[in-house]
């Protein structure tokens, strides 16, 4: 049977999902992020298609019958009214939200110190993407998101991670004194990424248990958790330059990290 009518039941929760109505649950679209989804074989719920795939979302969709997952093609029309892009995909899958704990963001990878990205209040999904692949190809322990920040799981926000969010620990909307807490009580330094610091991101040893806290794009980081780290780097710029978008930050700071670490 194909889905031919926007009111079917079956796209009313593919669109609670998309919008983040649905907890627990992943709205993933395109063949790509759906290779990764399977994986990182999470646990699938339901896929929407077009009815005449391409070879590649063919090969797909035979995993995903092997899976048992519920296959349900739609009309491309229909299927648009789902989509979250510009121009449709024509592959839309649904699936559980992979299950990390905060004890898991807070270790340490691969034999190394931990090394855990903590972000305040960042507001665009394609930066808290960007920033959680660069997390995880820098061979960072896991990421954090404190209450403020946008939704690590958005469409738009899995996209832009391009699979890193089913596979780096995560831990999401933690205050600021559960942040201090946690980090302390695993033996991890909080350390600021601050423009005005007196140090810069080459001084400071990145083989010691750390976690680096990035904050929102326009303000930073909010001054009660600004004034409660234990160390504030900054990046060096030539002027007039004065500040790095927060992704591209996050990119220099994690890849000296990774320079030092290797050397342990």
């Amino acid at each position: 049977m194909i889905i031919s009518s926007p009111a079917n039941e079956r796209l009313k929760l593919a669109r609670r999902v998309r919008d983040g109505r649905e907890a627990g649950l992943l709205f993933i679209e395109g063949e790509r992020l759906s290779e990764e989804c399977l994986q990182a074989n999470l646990a699938l719920v339901a896929c929407f298609h077009t009815p005449e795939p391409s070879a590649r979302t063919q090969t797909i969709l035979a995993t995903l019958e092997q899976r048992q997952c519920p296959l349900w093609p739609t009309t491309d029309a229909v299927l648009a009214t789902i989509s979250d892009t510009v121009q449709p995909q024509g592959l839309i899958l649904l699936a559980e939200r992979p299950r990390t704990t905060l004890a898991q963001a807070l270790a340490g990878r691969d034999e190394h110190p931990p090394l855990t990205v903590c972000c305040d209040a960042i507001q665009d999904p394609g930066n808290l993407g960007t920033i959680l692949r660069t997390a995880e190809a820098a061979g960072a322990s896991g990421l954090i998101t404190l209450k403020g920040t946008t939704d690590v799981f958005a469409p738009k926000t899995l996209r832009s991670a391009m699979g890193s969010a089913f596979r780096l620990p995560l831990a999401t909307g933690l205050s600021t004194d559960e942040l201090l807490f946690a980090t302390r009580a695993a033996g991890l330094r909080l350390v600021a990424a601050d423009g005005a610091a007196k140090h810069t991101y080459l001084q400071y040893d990145w083989r010691r248990p750390t976690a680096v806290v990035l904050g929102n794009e326009a303000r930073g980081l909010r001054t009660e958790l600004l004034e409660r780290c234990d160390a504030h780097i900054r990046i060096p710029l030539h002027a007039p330059v004065e500040s790095l978008n927060v992704a591209s930050a996050a990119a220099v700071i994690l890849f000296e990290a990774a320079r030092q670490r290797q050397r342990t």
